[in-house]
C-alpha cells in the first residue's frame, strides 16, 4: 500500500475539517473580484497571480480579471489533467519571476484550474516537490492565499479539501486542511457557453459525486444532507425542461453540494476506476467517471438506471472500445493504480473490499470499457 497516512486516517473517530470561509454567487459577482482581493494585497511588489483556462485568452472575461501593479495572469490549457510537475513548473516560475510571495493565487476555470490553484499555493509555502504531498494530511504550512471561481460546474473542487492531481507513480489528490479555498466567487454567468457534451460530463461528476457518497458505507447525517439536495438539484437539471438561467444556477449549486456531500464521506467504486484511466490514458475526469459508471449496475443499479435516463434525454453517446487495444501491462497499471484508492474503496464496499473487487474482477470491468 503506498498512500500515506491512511492509517492515520483511520484511526481518528472525527475529523475536524475546514470548509470554505468565505463564498459570492450570483450572476455577475465576478465584477466583485477586485474589492475582494483588495484586503488580502500585502504590498505592491506582492501581485496576485491569475491561473486561467486559456480558452479565455483574449476574450472578455480576461480583460475583466482585476489586474493592478504587477499582477499576473498564466493562461493554462486544460485540455490534459494536472500534474505534480506541472505544478512545480508553475511554482518555480513564480518564484524566479518575483522577489516576493504573491499576496494570493486566483484560479479561473474547471477542476483543472482549480486544482492547480490550489496546489500551486500550498507548494509556494512547503518545501519540495508536489508529488511529495499526494495522500492525505501531509501538508503542514497553510498555503497561501488562493480564490477558487468556477467556470463549469460539477467538479465539487471548489469547496473540496483536495487537489487531484497525475503524479509519477499515481493519480492521487494532495488531502489536506489547508487544501481548501479561502474565497470562491460562484458566477452562474460564468459558465455560459460551456460545450454541451463538457457540460454533461462535469455535470455528471457531481450527480456520480451524490450517488457513491449516499451509497457508501462512510456514509452519516453531514454527508447525507448535502448528497441529497445535490441529488434533486441533479435531477432537476437533467431531467426537467428548465430554462438556461435557472439551470446554470442549479448546477452551481448542485456541484457545491455534491462536493461538501463528500467532506465528512468519500466517493467509490466509478472514482476509484476512472483513477486508472486518467493516469494511463489521459481520461480526463468527468467523461472517466461516465465510461466507468455506465457498468456499475452490480453496485448502483437506481443511479445507473437513472443516469442511462440522462443519456437519452441529452443525446450524449460515451466512446466506445477505449480499452480495446491495451496490453496486459496496461490492464496492470490500471488495476494498481485504482486499487491504490483504498478509502474509496472500503467507502463502497466495506472492510472487506478486497473479498468482492479482486484484480479480474476490475480487469473485467476495464474491458467493457
Amino acid at each position: 500500500m503506498d498512500i500515506k497516512n491512511v492509517s492515520a486516517l483511520k484511526t481518528r473517530q472525527y475529523r475536524n475539517f475546514p470548509m470554505v470561509p468565505r463564498v459570492v454567487f450570483g450572476s455577475g459577482s465576478f465584477d466583485h473580484l477586485g474589492e475582494i482581493l483588495m484586503p488580502k494585497r500585502s504590498h505592491s511588489e506582492a501581485p496576485i497571480i491569475f491561473l486561467v483556462d486559456d480558452v479565455f485568452e483574449g476574450t472578455e472575461l480576461a480583460e475583466r480579471v482585476p489586474l493592478i501593479f504587477n499582477d499576473q495572469i498564466i493562461f493554462i490549457s486544460a485540455d490534459e489533467e494536472p500534474k505534480t510537475t506541472q505544478v512545480d513548473v508553475l511554482v518555480n516560475r513564480i518564484k524566479k519571476e518575483f522577489s516576493e510571495l504573491p499576496s494570493g493565487i486566483v484560479g479561473i476555470g474547471g477542476g483543472t484550474l482549480l486544482d492547480l490553484a490550489k496546489a500551486v499555493a500550498i507548494l509556494l509555502t512547503n518545501k519540495g516537490v508536489a508529488s511529495d504531498y499526494q495522500g492525505w494530511d501531509l501538508v503542514h504550512r497553510p498555503s497561501i492565499y488562493h480564490v477558487g471561481i468556477p467556470t463549469i460546474s460539477g467538479t465539487g473542487a471548489e469547496v473540496s479539501r483536495t487537489t487531484v492531481l497525475l503524479g509519477p507513480e499515481r493519480k492521487l489528490g494532495i488531502n489536506s486542511d489547508y487544501t481548501t479555498f479561502d474565497q470562491v466567487v460562484l458566477d452562474p454567468e460564468l459558465t455560459k457557453g460551456v460545450d454541451k457534451e463538457q457540460w454533461f460530463y462535469t455535470g455528471m461528476d457531481c450527480y456520480i459525486h451524490c450517488i457513491e457518497s449516499l451509497n457508501g458505507t462512510y456514509l452519516n447525517a453531514f454527508s447525507q444532507s448535502y448528497g441529497e439536495k445535490a441529488l434533486e438539484l441533479c435531477k432537476e437539471v437533467f431531467l426537467e425542461d428548465l430554462s438556461h438561467s435557472e439551470s446554470r444556477d442549479k448546477l452551481m449549486m448542485a456541484s457545491w453540494h455534491g462536493g461538501m456531500s463528500i467532506a465528512y464521506s468519500q466517493v467509490g467504486v466509478a472514482h476509484a476506476m476512472s483513477y486508472g484511466l486518467g493516469y494511463l490514458l489521459g481520461v480526463k475526469h468527468g467523461i472517466g467517471n461516465c465510461l466507468v459508471f455506465q457498468h456499475l449496475e452490480e453496485f448502483y443499479p437506481e443511479g445507473v438506471a437513472l443516469f442511462k435516463t440522462m443519456l437519452e434525454k441529452h443525446e450524449v453517446t460515451l466512446p466506445k472500445n477505449v480499452c480495446a487495444n491495451l496490453s496486459e501491462a496496461d490492464f496492470d497499471t490500471m488495476i494498481n493504480v485504482s486499487l491504490n484508492m483504498e478509502p474509496l474503496w472500503e467507502n463502497a464496499l466495506g472492510k472487506d473490499w478486497q473479498k468482492t473487487m479482486t484484480p479480474a474482477k476490475l480487469k473485467s470491468i476495464y474491458q467493457k470499457i
